[in-house]
C-alpha cells in the first residue's frame, strides 16, 4: 500500500501533467470560441449554444449514472479487487448503452416537439436548427459511451494519457471551427457535423487506450444483477443532485432564450466558454486529487481523506485566483481583445460567472468527492437539491417580474454559498470531518486572502483609463499581491517551510547541474 508521502509525490507529478493540458486546453479552447463567434455569427453562435444546451439537459439521466460508474470503478481499484473491477466496467459500458437508447427516445419525441414550438429561434433557421440538434444528440451519445473509459484513465491515474487525449480533442475542435470558412452547406450544420465527426474520433481513441493497457477494460456481456443494483441505487439519490445541477445550468440556457432570445444566448456563450477555460485551470489540481480521496476512503485512512479535502479547496482557491482577478477587474477589456465584438451582457455574465466557480466549483468539489466515495448519500442529495434546485425556479419567477437576464447568476451564488454549509455538515456526517478543522484550514484562510486579492490591484488601477496597458498592469498587480497575500496570511507556518524547503533543493539541483 502506498504511504501519504509516496501518493503526495504522485498527486504533484499529475498536477504538473495536467498544467501542461490545461494551458494548451484553455489558449486552444479561446481561441476556437474567437473563431466560431466570428464564423457564425453572433445569432447562429446563440442558436448552437441554446439547442446544444437544450440537448445537454439530458445529462438530467446519465449524469447520476455517470457519476456511479466513476465513483465504483475508483473505489475498487482502491480495494484491490480486479475481478469484480471487470463486473464494473462491462457493467456500465451496458448501462450507458441502454440509457443512449432512452435519451435517443425522449430526444427524438419531446425533445423535437419543444424545440419547434416552445424555443425563440428566428423561423429562418429553424430548419438549421433542426440538423444542430440532431448532430447534438449523436455527440451527446458518444460522449456518454465515454464515461467509462475516461472514469478508467483517471482512476488508474494515467495522466499524461488524459493529457494528450485531451490536447487532441481541444485541437480537433479547434480545427473544426477553422474549416467551416469553406463550408459546402449551411455553415452552422456544417460545423455541426463535424463536431459529431470529431466526437466519434475520440470516442475511438480512448476506447483503443484503455483496451491495450487495462486489463479489464475488454467488453464482455457481463451484467451483474447486484452490482446493478448498487449503482442504481447510489445513481438514484445522485439523479436528484444532477437534476439541481443541469437545471441551474441548461434550464437557466432555456430560460434565457425564452425571455431574452438568441443573441443573450451568445453572451452566455462566451461566459461559458470563460467558466470553462476557468474551470480547467482548476481542475488540474482537483483532478489528480480526486482519485486519492476515493481510493484512500476505501482503505480506510479517513483521516488522510480529511486533509486531502481541506487542501484542494484551499489550493484550489488560491490557483484560481490567479485567474479570477483580472478576468473580474478587467473583463471588458480581455473580451474585446479577445472576441472583437463583443455581445451584450457578456462583460457582466463572465464577471458573475467565474465568481460563481469559487462557491460552487472550487470550495465543493473535493468535499463532494470524499461524500460520494463513502455510497452513503441520500441524506446528502436530499439537502444539497432541495437548496441549489432553488436557482432554477427562483430566476424564473425573476424573468417573470422583469429582472434583467444577469440576475441568474446572482441568485445562483447566492443560493450556492449556503451550499458550502450544507456539504460541510455531511463531511460531519458521512466522513467524521469536524466542522471547525474545515472552517479553520480553509474558509478562514481563502475569505481574506479572496478579499485582499482582488482589492488591492483594483484600488492601484483604478485612476487608469481602460486599455491593454491597463490589463497588462493589472495582470502584473494581481499576481505579485495574491502571491504575497498567498505566502502571508493563507499558508501555515508548516506549509511555508515545506514550500521554501522545495523551492531551495530545486535551486541546489538546477546549480548542481550547471
Amino acid at each position: 500500500m502506498p504511504t501519504s508521502a509516496e501518493n503526495n509525490k504522485r498527486i504533484a507529478k499529475n498536477t504538473l501533467l495536467l498544467y501542461f493540458r490545461m494551458m494548451f486546453m484553455m489558449v486552444v479552447a479561446l481561441y476556437t470560441s474567437r473563431l466560431l463567434l466570428n464564423r457564425l455569427g453572433v445569432s447562429d453562435y446563440g442558436i448552437f449554444n441554446a439547442v446544444g444546451g437544450f440537448v445537454s439537459m439530458f445529462t438530467i439521466l446519465s449524469g447520476a449514472l455517470s457519476s456511479a460508474i466513476s465513483r465504483f470503478i475508483t473505489y475498487e481499484l482502491g480495494a484491490h479487487d480486479l475481478k469484480k473491477l471487470k463486473i464494473i466496467f462491462c457493467t456500465g459500458i451496458n448501462i450507458q448503452v441502454i440509457l443512449s437508447i432512452l435519451v435517443i427516445i425522449i430526444a427524438e419525441s419531446i425533445g423535437l416537439w419543444f424545440l419547434n414550438t416552445q424555443m425563440n429561434i428566428p423561423a429562418s433557421r429553424m430548419t438549421a436548427a433542426n440538423w444542430v440538434f440532431q448532430f447534438s444528440i449523436v455527440a451527446f451519445v458518444l460522449n456518454l459511451i465515454n464515461v467509462p473509459f475516461n472514469a478508467e484513465i483517471i482512476a488508474h491515474e494515467h495522466m499524461s494519457a488524459f493529457a494528450w487525449i485531451s490536447i487532441i480533442d481541444v485541437s480537433l475542435k479547434c480545427l473544426v471551427a477553422y474549416i467551416i470558412a469553406w463550408a459546402p452547406i449551411d455553415e452552422l450544420v456544417y460545423y455541426s457535423l463535424l463536431y459529431a465527426i470529431e466526437c466519434l474520433i475520440i470516442r475511438c481513441v480512448y476506447g483503443i487506450y484503455c483496451k491495450r493497457n487495462f486489463e479489464e477494460c475488454t467488453y464482455h456481456t457481463l451484467f451483474d444483477k447486484t452490482i446493478f443494483k448498487q449503482m442504481l441505487s447510489f445513481a438514484g439519490w445522485n439523479f436528484l443532485g444532477s437534476s439541481a445541477g443541469i437545471l441551474n445550468t441548461q434550464g437557466i440556457n432555456l430560460l434565457i432564450n425564452i425571455f431574452f432570445g438568441v443573441t443573450v444566448n451568445a453572451a452566455r456563450g462566451i461566459a461559458v466558454q470563460v467558466d470553462s477555460a476557468v474551470k480547467q485551470f482548476v481542475s488540474s489540481f482537483a483532478t489528480a486529487v480526486n482519485p486519492q480521496i476515493t481510493k484512500s476512503y476505501a482503505e480506510g485512512d479517513y483521516t488522510y481523506v480529511q486533509k486531502l479535502v481541506c487542501y484542494s479547496a484551499k489550493y484550489s482557491s488560491y490557483l484560481l485566483l490567479y485567474l479570477a482577478v483580472p478576468i473580474v477587474i478587467e473583463a471588458q477589456e480581455i473580451l474585446h481583445i479577445w472576441l472583437g465584438v463583443v455581445p451584450e451582457y457578456a462583460v457582466i455574465f463572465v464577471q458573475l460567472t467565474v465568481i460563481s466557480t469559487f462557491a460552487d466549483y472550487v470550495l465543493g468539489n473535493s468535499m463532494m468527492t470524499a461524500i460520494l466515495a463513502t455510497g452513503k448519500i441520500k441524506a446528502y442529495q436530499i439537502a444539497v437539491t432541495i437548496l441549489g434546485g432553488l436557482v432554477f425556479p427562483i430566476t424564473w419567477v425573476a424573468y417573470y417580474l422583469g429582472a434583467s437576464p444577469e440576475w441568474a447568476y446572482i441568485i445562483y451564488c447566492l443560493i450556492y454559498v449556503g451550499v458550502i454549509f450544507v456539504r460541510v455538515h455531511y463531511m460531519k456526517v458521512q466522513v467524521g470531518m469536524d466542522p471547525a478543522f474545515y472552517y479553520k484550514k480553509v474558509l478562514l484562510r481563502v475569505i481574506p486572502v479572496m478579499a485582499l486579492s482582488f482589492a488591492i490591484p483594483y484600488f492601484v488601477i483604478i485612476w487608469m483609463n481602460q486599455g491593454i496597458v491597463r490589463v497588462v498592469v493589472t495582470t502584473f498587480l494581481a499576481t505579485l499581491s495574491t502571491t504575497i497575500i498567498i505566502a502571508l496570511m493563507g499558508l501555515s507556518d508548516r506549509e511555508r517551510k515545506k514550500i521554501l524547503s522545495m523551492a531551495n533543493n530545486f535551486l541546489k539541483h538546477k546549480h548542481i547541474r550547471k
